[in-house]
């Protein structure tokens, strides 16, 4: 498992800051019709849960398609930060304990891989899919409220595939 950097979860803070500036409706609007408004954040959200989850797997093709969007997401944070404010490369995020996935639990990401990658191709809202599981994928593994989020997420995965596979057992 690779473990974000400073640059990682800049990338991944980033991506999260891009999507709410482009989301925000104004805050008339906002106040005029809620519910639409963050009903249309649910994309972005979905998909961010699901990356938090991939980057949690321990193996596999998914595993390491989320380990290699993490490396390369820490190599061009950390770039911009060597060369966009002069800081320094590699320093590792504080990280923050994770829960791996059972096998039931892996399977439901497998599952959630299959429907996004469908979600992806078929929806209108393939940009916030895409943008979203890359910022889940970079923020999974950090500290604070974004790592935090991740362990409720493997153990609601664990437990979905617990008794989903238990009841067919």
């Amino acid at each position: 498992m690779i473990w974000a950097t400073l640059g990682g979860v800049t990338i991944g803070l980033a991506l999260l800051i891009r999507h709410l500036i482009h989301w925000w409706p104004g805050l008339k609007s906002l106040q005029s019709a809620p519910l639409q408004h963050a009903g249309s954040l649910l994309p972005f959200i979905a998909a961010w849960c699901y990356g938090a989850l991939a980057i949690l797997t321990v193996g596999g093709l998914i595993g390491w398609f989320a380990d290699t969007t993490l490396w390369i997401s820490n190599w061009l944070g950390d770039a911009a930060l060597v060369w966009g404010v002069g800081g320094n490369a590699g320093i590792t995020s504080a990280r923050t304990a994770y829960l791996p996935l059972t096998q039931t639990g892996g399977a439901i990401v497998l599952l959630a891989t299959v429907a996004l990658v469908t979600a992806v191709k078929k929806s209108s809202r393939s940009q916030d899919l895409k943008s979203g599981a890359w910022c889940g994928i970079c923020l999974g593994t950090s500290a604070g409220i974004a790592g935090f989020a991740a362990v409720p997420l493997a153990q609601a995965a664990n437990a979905v595939g617990a008794t989903v596979y238990g009841a067919i057992a």
